[in-house]
């Protein structure tokens, strides 16, 4: 029996949910939260894998396997034109009381810029 898929951590949930490209309606490419939020981090913000793999809380190889997997998604959309849409995934939003929250985390660097009343979900 396989052991039960670990919950990552997101940040927040995205602003936009989906893209469509001009003229692009072919089928749908699904993107996970997870998956978006290891681009988010590590494309974005500037993470290391490391880095990124201690926020989520999950291992360093299976942050390189969402990555593997966001990246293609995204490769998918740009080169065939096809629409992206975020959802789903085994997530656990975070709740800024956590020692790994970092420079990634949204909340984390609202309460360092003295906005720590604002809420990003």
């Amino acid at each position: 029996m396989p052991r039960p898929r670990k919950h990552r951590r997101v940040c927040s949930h995205p602003r936009c949910t989906s893209f469509k490209p001009c003229g692009g309606d072919g089928q749908v490419v699904s993107m996970t939260l997870d998956e978006y939020e290891v681009i988010r981090l590590i494309d974005l913000e500037g993470l290391t894998q490391e880095q990124c793999s201690e926020q989520m809380e999950v291992a360093r190889t299976t942050v390189q396997a969402i990555y593997a997997s966001a990246r293609k998604a995204l490769a998918q959309c740009i080169v065939e034109g096809r629409p992206l849409q975020i959802e789903g995934g085994d997530v656990h939003f975070c709740e800024h009381h956590n020692p790994s929250c970092g420079k990634g985390c949204c909340r984390w660097r609202n309460s360092q810029s003295g906005n720590e009343g604002i809420n990003i979900e």
